[in-house]
């Protein structure tokens, strides 16, 4: 039998093996009817095929799956839908008409060619779907797949993963368009296949993303959370013990990773490369070999454990603290050490460039120990999972790393914001076994452990203590509350449905 990432995307005929019974069922058919009807009135037709994925929850390890190492996310119930139709070779106009059923997107009409390039400079909604559809044709080239000439194709998305809230509304967006068009071409590949590509889809946006979101939306499995390993993809289940759940508040800081790229999220990428060269020079490496072998953290970790192991330890950070600086680096205090400019090691990656043109210094030391103490607590979190100790004790302990991981991301990787430390300490405050940021961080939302038996009131408490004044300040409806904050339990991956 086929392993499950081995597998390709479930094709299904009814909404029932996603979606489950009772209410939830009765509500995405109500979503599938009114984007059938969206479809045909925007479009004249009905779409061929709809592709969903899901947006994820990280419970730990953030800012590490670009470095190399494991990860623990689940899928949640929120996903996003892609109707699509592809035209005859008859029909005149070879043109990518893409419509949403929120009017606050209005529709992106682009040409049908796979190699046209994306204007980074003038961000559109629908250039995430130009991600996929570049990213297929590359698949299917490589591949030596025959595609067929331009045909035009009509797309209709329906999200309800909010954007901005770190729940990776746009790797949902990414995948099941990249999914909707390879049904629409009647193409499929293996779930594993699938999440490498639609990562490598998302770069074409210019975030330098690791793979994290795009896996656990396509290989997510109902009840369970996800340990994510990569090179190569693997998922393996992490059942989370009974009588927690994990609950979802958004900030309301909207997290714009592709816009803010430059000085967040890629800034952090290019700051660990340095930081890796550097160890990497300072255990002996070559400078020239540093730079043209050493990409990650991880590619220098056996040199730091093996440093740590003269100590009688096997802790990477022993080699971080040696060997790097607290004091922000200058570009010249990097450069006197890899005898190269930093324009030169990045020469092959623009939005590297983007980052050093605006980067004024590097903080080496604490990216450095983020990630290898973070790398640590995602298989602290799995090994408490399964070890003999009481759910109780589990429970406390997987609450405790949250929290460990929360003040690393915080004060070391500094990607947290105001908003998120406020809900934090609200979360704790009332009864949280643990809570954390999740995902890129600079706004969107946190995650919060708690006993299942006080859920209903931890989340009035939260909608009184962090929401309540915002609404009052008109920045939120109070009908949209549950958009919000909500309880989740992990849910399934992607899927096509064809009706």
């Amino acid at each position: 039998m086929a392993r499950y990432e081995e597998l390709p995307v479930p094709i299904f005929s009814s909404l029932q093996p996603v979606y489950g019974e009772g209410s939830q069922l009765e509500e995405a058919q109500l979503r599938f009817d009114k984007l059938k009807s969206k479809f045909v009135e925007v479009f004249g037709h009905v779409p061929d095929v709809y592709a969903r994925s899901p947006g994820r929850v990280n419970l730990i390890g953030e800012h590490i799956d670009y470095e190399g190492y494991s990860v623990l996310p689940m899928a949640i119930r929120q996903d996003t839908i892609v109707a699509i139709r592809k035209h005859d070779s008859g029909e005149a106009k070879k043109l990518l008409r893409i419509a949403n059923v929120n009017d606050k997107y209005t529709m992106c009409t682009y040409p049908a060619d796979p190699d046209q390039e994306i204007d980074l400079k003038n961000h559109r909604w629908g250039h995430y779907f130009i991600c996929a559809y570049k990213g297929y044709h590359e698949y299917a080239k490589a591949k030596g797949v025959n595609v067929s000439p331009a045909v035009g194709l009509d797309i209709l998305v329906d999200g309800t993963v909010p954007t901005g809230s770190g729940l990776s509304s746009s790797a949902a967006f990414v995948c099941s368009s990249t999914i909707a068009i390879m049904a629409a071409f009647g193409a499929e590949a293996p779930k594993k296949e699938l999440a490498q590509l639609t990562c490598e889809c998302e770069r074409h946006i210019g975030t330098q993303s690791g793979g994290m979101d795009q896996a656990i939306s396509i290989m997510a499995k109902s009840g369970f959370a996800e340990l994510i390993d990569f090179n190569p993809i693997h998922a393996t289940d992490v059942q989370l013990p009974a009588g927690g759940t994990f609950v979802i508040a958004h900030s309301l800081a909207e997290s714009q990773k592709a816009v803010t790229a430059a000085t967040n999220y890629n800034n952090r990428v290019v700051e660990c490369r340095l930081a890796a060269i550097v160890l990497g020079i300072k255990l002996g490496m070559e400078p020239k070999v540093a730079i043209s072998k050493v990409k990650t953290l991880s590619d220098v970790e056996g040199l730091c454990v093996a440093f740590a192991g003269n100590s009688g330890s096997l802790d990477p950070v022993l080699a971080v603290k040696e060997f790097l600086h607290e004091e922000p680096y200058l570009a010249e205090d990097i450069e006197n050490i890899t005898h190269e400019k930093l324009a030169t090691i990045f020469e092959n990656s623009p939005s590297s460039l983007d980052v050093l043109k605006a980067a004024q210094h590097y903080k080496l030391y604490q990216r450095a120990a983020h990630v290898y103490s973070e790398a640590r607590r995602v298989h602290a979190f799995k090994d408490t999972v399964y070890s003999s100790l009481s759910e109780e004790d589990k429970l406390k302990k997987i609450g405790d790393l949250m929290n460990d991981s929360h003040h690393s991301c915080s004060v070391l990787y500094e990607c947290s914001c105001p908003e998120l430390e406020e809900l934090v300490n609200i979360c704790r405050d009332n009864g949280a076994l643990g809570a954390r940021l999740t995902g890129a961080g600079w706004g969107g939302c946190a995650v919060a452990l708690v006993k299942e038996s006080i859920v209903p009131q931890f989340i009035l408490n939260l909608k009184e203590q962090f929401y309540q004044s915002r609404i009052d300040k008109g920045v939120i409806n109070k009908n949209d509350l549950g958009l919000y904050v909500f309880a989740s339990k992990p849910s399934s991956g992607a899927a096509i449905f064809k009706f």
